[in-house]
């Protein structure tokens, strides 16, 4: 008897479930929704990694929306101004080329190779016939220099035979410091095949060996860096990676550029690196 009344129940709701599922599958669950993005001024993009030893230079741009064309926008009516340690002020002349090093881009080079020590300070001004007006200051790190770099291959043969590397240095102990590690292969003008910034927190006044998986061919010549960078700049990289992994993820929080200018966006800062050229045998 159950049986026959729980069978009667189904019968008897089936024809009603089937008109709701019908009812659903006749309806048009998309809407469109048109979201206004608010109109945010266009800022001045400036971007200068000064290199003892090297001609200044800078790259400027201008921010776009986010919605435009990837396209970078080059104003013209720049002017950008280097103030030296000693007070001396350098005009950087808007001269667009590349550089054959790292075969980056720039708008603006000075004349003179730069001369700088650690601790020297040195300031940017750069501002626009519309009254844009970006400024920065930074400080030279003192250079850290690379303990050791070696390698061990594995034990496998032809294409399988792989090595890692490992890089040693030592931390000062009175300061906080910060830094970024580099590894490319062949030249600097590639992209890097590795790169990564960190600070030392939890290894103060410690040596600090830095590492990769078994990767590398033999042969291979590999080009490894080591910046002692300041917290602005540290901060400044850390902030661009943030943004990369939120840039397209929908369960990511946007993630903000932290510059290091003033009344702009972008960095400036200065380089301070021991670099060491390996070849894997």
């Amino acid at each position: 008897m159950l049986l026959v009344v729980s069978f009667k129940r189904f019968i008897y709701q089936a024809p009603l479930l089937l008109a709701v599922l019908a009812g659903a599958a006749g309806c048009n669950l998309q809407k469109d929704i048109d979201v206004e993005l608010p109109v945010v001024p266009s800022q001045l993009v400036t971007e200068c990694y000064l290199v003892p030893g090297e001609v200044p230079r800078l790259t400027v741009t201008e921010s776009v929306p986010y919605l435009s064309s990837p396209q970078p926008s080059v104003p013209t009516d720049v002017t950008v101004v280097l103030t030296l340690p000693n007070g001396q002020q350098e005009r950087l002349s808007f001269k667009p080329g590349q550089d054959k090093t790292n075969q980056k881009l720039y708008t603006h080079i000075g004349k003179t190779p730069l001369v700088a020590r650690p601790g020297d300070t040195f300031s940017l001004d750069v501002r626009d016939t519309q009254g844009r007006h970006v400024t920065a200051t930074a400080t030279m790190p003192t250079r850290v220099p690379l303990d050791t770099v070696e390698w061990k291959f594995n034990d496998k043969a032809g294409e399988q035979r792989k090595a890692y590397l490992l890089a040693k240095f030592q931390d000062p102990a009175a300061t906080a410091d910060f830094y970024r590690f580099q590894i490319h292969k062949d030249s600097i003008s590639k992209d890097s095949d590795r790169d990564f910034s960190l600070d030392d927190r939890l290894t103060n006044g410690q040596l600090i060996t830095l590492g990769t998986s078994y990767r590398y061919s033999p042969a291979d010549t590999l080009l490894v860096t080591l910046y002692h960078i300041d917290q602005s700049y540290y901060h400044f990289l850390e902030s661009v990676q943030d943004a990369r992994n939120a840039n397209g993820n929908p369960f990511a929080q946007p993630a903000a550029i932290r510059s290091t200018v003033q009344g702009g966006v972008g960095v400036f800062t200065i380089l301070s690196a021991d670099r060491r050229t390996v070849i894997l045998k």
